[in-house]
């Protein structure tokens, strides 16, 4: 990550989506592993066996909801940067990149970093983190599996927190257009 030859000032903080999707390969399915043993610890693997039967026999329904979640994953950014980065909607676009069949939001004016932040993170807390956790109290397979898939949807997301985890508040960032991660902002023109 080098600061750009033609501003001194930005620093590309960013891998490319190729990238972004082996690494949340590599580094999410770990983290999954535990929260299914602790969920067949207290529910036992036939809740998950049942959720995945279910699943298969309304799998019309459940790509459905796959399909709407994504879309309201990318929308939950959208609020998160107008809510938290304080930007109008009008600067927050919606796209698809199909080489690595992956769908994005992009906001396109710069915000500080903790805006950044929660607007990265919300869809991972609310479509993956949330479902998984009422699963575990309820023990509902189907939800379970649901939340585990968008959790490893929020995979890059998650990513993109950890490539700018020593990025300090109040720092401006400006999401990358093309690439997983941003542009860091230094006024100074050194390190931030």
């Amino acid at each position: 990550m080098e600061f750009t030859e033609d501003d001194p000032t930005k620093k590309d903080v960013s891998i490319s989506m190729e990238q972004a999707n082996y690494y949340t390969i590599i580094g999410i399915l770990p983290v999954m592993l535990p929260i299914v043993l602790l969920f067949s610890g207290l529910w036992g693997g036939d809740a998950i066996i049942a959720g995945y039967t279910r699943i298969m026999q309304s799998i019309f329904w459940f790509l459905l909801a796959v399909i709407i979640g994504v879309v309201i994953h990318e929308y939950i950014h959208k609020i998160g940067w107008a809510v938290f980065g304080k930007k109008p909607f009008s600067v927050i676009k919606f796209g698809f990149q199909w080489k690595t069949l992956t769908p994005y939001a992009h906001c396109t004016e710069p915000m500080e970093v903790n805006g950044y932040r929660w607007g990265a993170i919300l869809p991972g807390l609310l479509l993956g983190v949330l479902p998984i956790l009422i699963a575990i109290l309820n023990g509902n397979g189907t939800l379970f599996i649901y939340g585990l898939l968008f959790l490893f949807a929020a995979g890059g997301d998650f990513l993109i927190l950890w490539l700018i985890r020593n990025v300090k508040t109040g720092t401006e960032v400006e999401d990358h257009p093309t690439r997983a991660g941003c542009y860091v902002f230094n006024k100074e023109g050194g390190q931030s």
